[in-house]
């Protein structure tokens, strides 16, 4: 049996970032709250001494040599970000959707259905039966492109990237029946 090995992120956005670390905390070391790129990963992470970050700049978290980050401390849930972390959130998993824009695209490309009655696209707020009918007969003609490409052939829906923004902060903060772009986190009881 070939074990698959789980791809870990390799470059998250600071959403929060405390030089002293937490006030209830008795240790003082710089931390930042982080979200990843690939898989939205919400992760806490010690700061390199001297390192110095600013909200929503890209930074790198993989297994090589980082720059800033020391240590990736643990991964956490949404109600453990902090307050300024919430603030910043939206506008930091907008810029990633927008930055890769083809993977998203690729999601009006090739989404299918989830069971006899829903389509993995319903699970985009805003998006209906009548929205998702006419998504499937666009596509079927001919591949989206961009996110400009599907506003322009689908003229009920302006901004594709808000559905899907407001879909992965939904995911994240948890709840969901389905998961299409985090994978679901809860901390068990009594473990760290």
């Amino acid at each position: 049996m070939e074990e698959r090995e789980e791809r870990r992120e390799e470059y998250a956005y600071v959403l929060d970032y405390l030089t002293s670390g937490k006030s209830h905390s008795s240790r003082s070391e710089p931390l930042t709250q982080m979200i990843g790129e690939e898989k939205f990963t919400l992760l806490e992470a010690t700061a390199k001494p001297g390192a110095s970050m600013t909200i929503g700049e890209r930074v790198y978290i993989g297994k090589d040599e980082r720059e800033k980050i020391l240590l990736i401390k643990s991964r956490i849930t949404w109600d453990e970000l902090t307050t300024a972390a919430k603030g910043d959130i939206d506008a930091i998993v907008l810029r990633i959707i927008q930055s890769n824009e083809k993977r998203f695209v690729d999601i009006f490309n090739s989404a299918g259905p989830l069971n006899i009655r829903e389509h993995a696209l319903e699970l985009l707020p805003g998006i209906g039966k009548k929205h998702l009918e006419a998504i499937l007969k666009a596509r079927e003609q001919k591949k989206f492109e961009s996110f400009a490409d599907i506003a322009s052939r689908i003229p009920q829906l302006q901004d594709p990237s808000r559905p899907i923004k407001e879909r992965i902060i939904a995911e994240l903060q948890g709840n969901e029946r389905f998961y299409m772009f985090t994978k679901p986190y809860r901390k068990i009881p009594g473990r760290f």
